[in-house]
């Protein structure tokens, strides 16, 4: 992480881990379709551990369920401390639902890879 993702504390905004969080589920949920997804649902974010200029953090995937028009996945974040002794860190987990929609954003069913 860089300093320009810092707050006042000097620790990662939340928002920016979120925003990964997104990016991280949609690569995985996008393995399940060819079609467009949207974000409906970020269940149970919890930030258990910050995050420090020069962490390593890295984002862990896994389809929980694919419905009938949503996709369900889990993030799992984890950093690897910069500053010795370099520990790992779980900083946050979320599920995230998935929404395939058409060109109208209204909801569709999924069509399978």
């Amino acid at each position: 992480m860089m300093p320009k993702d810092t707050n006042a504390l000097g620790t990662i905004f939340g928002g920016v881990i979120l925003n990964q969080l997104d990016v991280a589920g949609m690569i995985e949920a996008q393995q399940h379709t060819p079609q467009k997804l949207v974000t409906v649902a970020m269940h149970e974010v919890k930030f258990i551990a910050p995050v420090f200029v020069g962490d390593l953090v890295s984002f862990y995937t896994e389809t929980i369920k694919v419905g009938t028009t949503s996709i369900t996945v889990r993030v799992t974040v984890d950093a690897k401390r910069y500053a010795p002794p370099h520990e790992d860190v779980r900083v946050t987990h979320a599920e995230i639902v998935y929404v395939a929609v058409d060109e109208t954003g209204k909801s569709i069913p999924i069509q399978k890879r």
